[in-house]
């Protein structure tokens, strides 16, 4: 069952015009979500940021947002879902602005994977850190798609996308962390990444550890000197960085720990 124009209908029954901006241009929001045991880590964020990033493409979001929270609840619960994926998207349409949520089963990465890690190569594809689409997250997805794609056929788990200045940005479907002598680094949202959900939990958790968190540019030379490095998201909350171009990367005791205080966040929920 899904949420579409008001009402929850068996997925097989949710139609849409192709003629609707949403559709034809990508002129859409959308949030992914993971909800644990009825609990959605930062739920309140992802919330204001779908909220934020509408006013910026002029989407109108037909509901409160309290009233999407008991939508989203609502959706999980009558798919009978302990561990749900779930998506919020909200586009423009003909007439009215339109929602559509949907919940199916997560089935998360083993824990094999987070022991061993991603292994990660540089994208040829670039971030233009000036678009409004590098702020947003924005059904307009094309060039995460073809970078994560890019990363899948030559073998590795995820795609790394520099900017147009040649500073890191982010990865295809997560933000990245790297660690040196102890201290933590991440690029700035001025370099073009998404401002995550769970990268603001890691910012969170650091700040409860005493441990700083650097923002600033950062090349493929920091990528490579790091001693630890790392990505995030909300489905997969972080995922230890195996290797950058097969060039080993090791999992640290920082890495560790944010990994650690991350699933207790989603077992206990925010």
């Amino acid at each position: 069952m899904v949420f579409l124009k008001g009402k929850f209908i068996p997925k097989d029954e949710a139609k849409l015009s192709v003629l609707e901006p949403g559709f034809l241009y990508g002129w859409g929001l959308f949030e992914t979500m993971r909800s644990y045991r009825n609990r959605i880590v930062y739920f309140k964020e992802h919330l204001n940021r779908i909220k934020n990033s509408s006013k910026l493409i002029k989407v109108k979001i037909p509901y409160t947002l309290s009233k999407i929270r008991e939508i989203i609840k609502d959706t999980v619960y009558i798919n009978h879902l302990k561990d749900a994926y779930v998506r919020l998207t909200i586009w423009k349409s003909e007439s009215r602005d339109n929602i559509l949520v949907i919940a199916r089963q997560y089935n998360p990465y083993l824990l094999k994977k987070y022991r061993q890690g991603f292994f990660t190569c540089i994208s040829g594809f670039r971030q233009n850190e000036y678009s409004i689409l590098a702020r947003i997250k924005s059904t307009n997805y094309l060039l995460y798609k073809l970078a994560y794609l890019e990363a899948k056929e030559k073998g590795f788990d995820e795609a790394i996308i520099l900017n147009n200045r040649g500073y890191v940005a982010e990865a295809s479907r997560n933000n990245i962390f790297l660690v040196k002598d102890g201290q933590v680094f991440t690029p700035s949202l001025s370099c073009g990444c998404l401002e995550g959900i769970t990268r603001r939990a890691i910012f969170d958790l650091a700040k409860r550890n005493r441990i700083e968190i650097f923002e600033g540019n950062f090349t493929l030379s920091d990528l490579y000197d790091a001693d630890e490095a790392f990505l995030t998201n909300s489905l997969m909350g972080v995922m230890p960085i195996r290797s950058i171009e097969r060039q080993p990367v090791r999992r640290g005791k920082i890495t560790k720990l944010f990994m650690t205080q991350y699933n207790s966040l989603l077992r206990n929920g925010i």
